[in-house]
């Protein structure tokens, strides 16, 4: 896998577009038929994938235990009730919980896995399928949709915040944002010419949407439970 500013050995000189596409540390091979052409990420975004993903595993792994346990004893108290605004419990025991008929979090056990699995494999600079890429980015697309609407709900409908759901939102913001990176970068998404010249450019200010996410999201949650945070004070 081609580091920054090194020619990747696997693309011929003769191909200067898919050094271009690709930008710093991610490579794309000669265009072979666009569904067909493999991939390769930079480490930094495979990092990304394992670690956002472990720690969102993680988290789905403990919400799957309290929802059992909470299953086997309705008089359970999750270790994440700490004050009624932030409690897993009351938020586990609604139907948000289940949007499609089972615990949300086993979504999150199968998805997270993947990505981290995905993230690991990345790591070794394997190239893969155009298809495979377009497929992850459905994937966090769904997630960060998801996300959006269980933000929603547990705000307006549900009025309790589940800490560990907040460890989801947390990983799902960059997970959905650097894998559009990733695609625009290389070409999986296509883009003109210029249109991802003017993306590899914007290298250095990436941080700033996941930094507006996660502002956004703040300050949506000391909005909504104003009232109970200035007893605090």
């Amino acid at each position: 896998m081609a580091g920054r500013g090194t020619l990747d050995p696997m693309i011929p000189p003769e191909a200067p577009d898919a050094l271009s596409a690709s930008g710093a540390g991610v490579a794309a091979e000669p265009d072979r038929g666009w569904a067909t052409t493999r991939v390769a990420a930079s480490r930094g975004y495979a990092l990304l994938l394992v670690i956002a993903g472990a720690i969102a595993l993680i988290a789905a792994t403990v919400l799957t235990l309290e929802k059992i346990r909470l299953l086997e004893d309705p008089h359970y108290n999750p270790s994440c009730n700490i004050n009624p605004i932030i409690s897993c419990g009351s938020v586990m025991r609604t139907d948000q919980a289940s949007a499609f008929g089972f615990p949300n979090s086993l979504i999150g056990l199968g998805a997270f896995a993947v990505v981290v699995t995905i993230g690991v494999v990345a790591l070794t600079g394997v190239r893969l399928p155009r298809w495979f890429w377009l497929g992850l980015q459905a994937g966090t697309l769904f997630g960060i949709c998801f996300v959006g609407w269980l933000i929603d709900q547990t705000l307006y409908s549900i009025g309790a915040v589940c800490p560990y759901c907040m460890v989801v939102w947390t990983a799902m913001i960059p997970l959905f944002w650097y894998t559009t990176v990733h695609n625009l970068r290389s070409g999986t998404i296509p883009l003109p010419v210029g249109g991802r010249a003017r993306v590899t450019a914007a290298a250095g200010w990436y941080w700033l949407v996941p930094f507006a996410g996660y502002l956004t999201i703040a300050l949506l949650v000391l909005d909504r439970f104003w009232y109970y945070w200035r007893t605090l004070l």
